[in-house]
């Protein structure tokens, strides 16, 4: 019987097989090389090695995209196949795997903390499940699933580094704050390259409004998270675009987005997401965009058969470019399907969409065309729940830039006030300021109107 590198068994009989799944787990872990065309090799030294097919199921199920869906649930197919010879971790996996794919994203979870109690070092099940834990928007688990198998774990083990970096994003979003950087920073000092550590970090510096260090904190360790096929680097490149655009420099901003967002890779959603919420923070800016919003709508619309009602972040995040470009049929069209999803729908997507992403695609669309007090009513009941529907604080800010500037638009002077006093609390920055001088100037433009 071969073991992994962590001690646990594998089905496989191929000493070649079990080698490229440690290379694939490495892969995964740092967002670099072809991860997919690793574990297919795998599958050419031994067709019944069944983690390796659970292990392609979850690493497509968890770039959020629909389009994957039909090749995850294949690779689940032929784990199934194999189950005979599997062993008990792995078919406790594939029992995960179905609920997955599925759309049960919550028995899922439960399925995988099952196997992290049996087995704590099964790496490949809590870094699945942490980020499921993330598209849940399950702030807790982010945190508590790796602090419940970390007793198991250490230095001298494979893969801890990266362990906690995960539990330091995981504390973040839990806004334990010296607690996430300083994970953060150790697992740094084991593996310099981990761009999700990186990314912690840089959260934290993000929710405490430390605009000046974040930029520093990148720009100096780029070359760690920042190698050409690191797939994970465009977001990182977002957090450092939104650094400069807090500080107002809205030209670095727009050369970052031109230089490592726009691209071949907003063909992944997760950067395309990235693409759309920072065109529509500068919008808010007042930011001149250019036509680089239409060539994001055009993106979204070309996904439309794969991606509606699949995850509704990804769906309100589509809606948004539609709003932005004064495409209205499109959005509508959208948002309808949405609104299907919420009545007709099935798994944790129905939920998320007919709480939470409806009505932030609600909201956007009457925005955009010029009914704020409606954007109000629609976003405003569930910015304090959004986190239900995944994402970070730091993404989910831009609900509130939205509704501050909703509010200066229907010339609702308090609330938007009552709404930056939370941000001035927490990031007390240049962006705060500049909200506050946009507030004082509508309400003064409003007395005016009226007098």
């Amino acid at each position: 019987m071969l073991v992994d590198h962590r001690d646990l068994a594998l089905s496989t009989s191929s000493p070649r097989a079990a080698d490229l799944f440690e290379t694939a787990l490495t892969q995964f872990h740092s967002y670099r090389g072809d991860l997919i065309g690793t574990l297919d090799a795998a599958l050419v030294e031994d067709e019944a090695f069944v983690l390796a097919h659970l292990f392609k199921a979850f690493a497509l199920a968890t770039t959020s995209e629909g389009r994957f869906l039909p090749a995850a649930r294949d690779a689940v197919a032929q784990a199934a196949r194999f189950a005979d010879h599997a062993n008990a971790r792995e078919r406790a996996l594939l029992a995960a795997a179905d609920k997955l794919v599925t759309g049960a994203w919550h028995v899922a979870s439960r399925l995988f903390d099952a196997v992290l109690r049996e087995w704590p070092r099964d790496v490949l099940a809590l870094q699945t499940a942490h980020l499921m834990d993330f598209y849940r928007g399950d702030a807790l688990n982010l945190r508590n699933r790796v602090s419940r198998v970390l007793p198991a774990w250490s230095a001298s083990i494979p893969g801890y580094s990266y362990v906690l970096g995960m539990h330091a994003f995981g504390l973040e979003e839990c806004n334990q704050y010296a607690q996430a950087e300083a994970t953060g920073r150790r697992a740094l000092e084991l593996e310099p390259a981990d761009g999700w550590a990186v990314h912690a970090v840089t959260h934290v510096m993000e929710m405490q409004g430390r605009i000046d260090e974040g930029i520093a904190w990148l720009t100096s360790r780029e070359g760690d998270w920042a190698p050409a096929d690191n797939a994970f680097a465009p977001h990182n490149w977002w957090h450092l675009a939104l650094f400069h655009l807090d500080r107002g420099e809205y030209d670095a901003v727009l050369a970052l987005y031109d230089r490592h967002l726009d691209g071949p890779q907003t063909d992944m959603l997760l950067v395309l997401i990235d693409c759309t919420a920072m065109l529509w923070r500068l919008q808010l800016e007042g930011v001149d965009v250019g036509d680089r919003f239409e060539r994001v709508a055009d993106l979204w619309q070309a996904k439309a058969d794969l991606e509606q009602a699949h995850y509704a972040f990804n769906d309100a995040h589509a809606v948004m470019s539609f709003a932005a470009t004064g495409r209205v049929a499109v959005g509508e069209q959208w948002r309808d399907r949405m609104r299907r999803t919420a009545v007709q729908g099935s798994g944790v997507n129905q939920v998320m969409t007919r709480d939470i992403g409806l009505p932030i695609a609600e909201g956007v669309l009457a925005f955009a065309q010029g009914r704020p007090r409606e954007a109000i009513d629609a976003i405003e009941p569930v910015r304090d729940i959004a986190h239900g529907f995944g994402g970070s604080h730091a993404q989910r800010d831009l609900l509130t830039l939205t509704l501050i500037e909703a509010a200066v638009r229907a010339g609702d002077g308090n609330r938007a006030r009552h709404l930056l006093a939370e941000r001035l609390v927490h990031k007390p920055t240049a962006w705060s300021a500049r909200l506050a001088a946009r507030i004082e100037a509508g309400s003064a433009d409003a007395l005016k109107a009226a007098a």
